[in-house]
């Protein structure tokens, strides 16, 4: 049984009148309405400007509009606004570049017949366009693996920083929170509160496309990924003991004798994640500053080789150091083991697995400018850093910058 009232559509603006006759004149074929609707539209094949609003208003004083559907060329529906008399529709959110729009305007004349006109706008492309790189590729990591988004262009204004991040999506299965913190104006880093679960499955995508971000600057296409979690694998390396403990799905399965840095060499504390592994890496001191022909020089070739920072600390094999595995701490800042032990550890981990190191004398690992470090910022502080302000406990906040990858801090190995 139908009853008489508003139905209220969140994204069309419709109207109706209760009663018989109404009913009647709707269920009749509309009448073509062109000659009633005028709209700022351009004429011919010119496009429309997407910064500014579309309008359609009614000419005859005796018709009124009373509904109106706007939808792009994907059939999203385009919220917009109709003013009390029934004389003016306008949109009320950002039009896209680049896009088509259909806007079919129902009216009613004098007489209650139902009218109806359908607008084919086109708008125009944007001079700028932004678009996201996703990191890292798609395929199987470890649960510390952030994801990453580098965005094509800076972007400092706070609003448009809350634009771009919406519109960056992270969905995982089984579903966790989360949040996009900002590293600096060209890079994004996502996390969720606690590790991901294992054997989950992240999808990361941009509805960036044809989005109007500031004036002149709209999204364009990014190439989404899709990542997915092994058994969550996590190695904690105790300075003080001399000892690594591994662990699977939180039962340890393995302990070994280890040796970190030594006084002037201490490894960094702290959540750090395998960045990638080499079975054969050549070191030498004077990529880490070291002179050549001081006592702590070096040049050695290194086996079974996993790496936790840019700057050049590993997880290796270190024949050399033997006799102090699991009793003293002699290395330049890499966690040295045996031969058989390293080539263990090297097979049994994935990029993205969670390496920690605990009662060393060094420094906490940073959180962006040496390898993935995220783990290592408190919560409310990594929340601090997204531009999403309805998000509890979000504000915008200063972020730090990240070192380029690309720099020689990637290729210096140290011991």
């Amino acid at each position: 049984m139908l009853s008489c009232g508003l139905l209220l559509v969140p994204l069309a603006v419709s109207t109706a009148a209760c009663g018989g006759s109404a009913s009647e004149q709707l269920s009749a074929n509309p009448y073509d309405a062109s000659d009633q609707i005028t709209a700022n539209t351009p004429d011919g094949k010119k496009k429309a400007d997407p910064d500014k609003p579309l309008e359609v208003s009614v000419k005859d004083s005796d018709a009124r509009i009373t509904d109106v559907t706007a939808t792009d060329s994907t059939g999203r529906f385009i919220r917009g606004e109709l003013s009390a008399d029934g004389r003016h529709w306008r949109t009320t959110v950002p039009l896209a570049a680049g896009t088509r729009y259909t806007v079919q305007v129902n009216t009613e004349d004098e007489d209650g017949s139902p009218g109806r006109k359908t607008l084919v706008v086109n708008t125009t492309d944007a001079d700028g366009q932004l678009t996201a790189t996703f990191g890292p590729e798609s395929g199987e990591y470890g649960v510390g693996q952030p994801v990453t988004a580098e965005l094509s262009q800076p972007i400092k204004d706070a609003k448009a920083r809350a634009v771009v991040e919406s519109a960056l999506k992270v969905d995982s299965m089984p579903r966790v929170e989360g949040s996009w913190h900002w590293v600096d104006d060209k890079k994004l880093h996502f996390r969720p509160k606690e590790y991901w679960p294992a054997h989950a499955t992240i999808s990361v995508h941009s509805n960036l496309t044809g989005l109007k971000i500031a004036k002149g600057l709209y999204g364009g296409q990014s190439k989404p990924i899709r990542l997915t979690t092994g058994d969550r694998v996590e190695a904690v390396t105790d300075a003080a003991s001399h000892q690594m403990t591994v662990k699977r799905n939180g039962q340890s399965i393995n302990t070994i004798p280890v040796t970190t840095g030594k006084p002037g060499f201490s490894t960094r504390n702290g959540v750090k994640v395998v960045l990638g592994k080499e079975s054969f890496v050549r070191m030498r001191s004077s990529t880490v500053g070291i002179a050549a022909g001081s006592s702590d020089s070096y040049d050695l070739p290194v086996y079974w080789a996993t790496r936790v920072t840019w700057s050049g600390e590993y997880v290796h094999a270190a024949p050399w150091s033997v006799g102090s595995q699991g009793a003293a701490n002699v290395s330049h800042g890499c966690t040295g083991m045996s031969t058989s032990n390293a080539q263990w550890f090297f097979n049994t981990v994935r990029v993205g697995d969670l390496v920690t190191v605990i009662n060393s004398g060094g420094d906490t690992m940073t959180p962006f400018d040496n390898g993935f470090g995220d783990w290592n910022m408190p919560w409310k502080e990594w929340r601090a850093g997204s531009a999403l302000k309805n998000k509890a406990g979000s504000t915008t906040g200063a972020a730090e910058r990240q070192q380029d990858p690309g720099s020689d801090a990637r290729l210096r190995p140290r011991i």
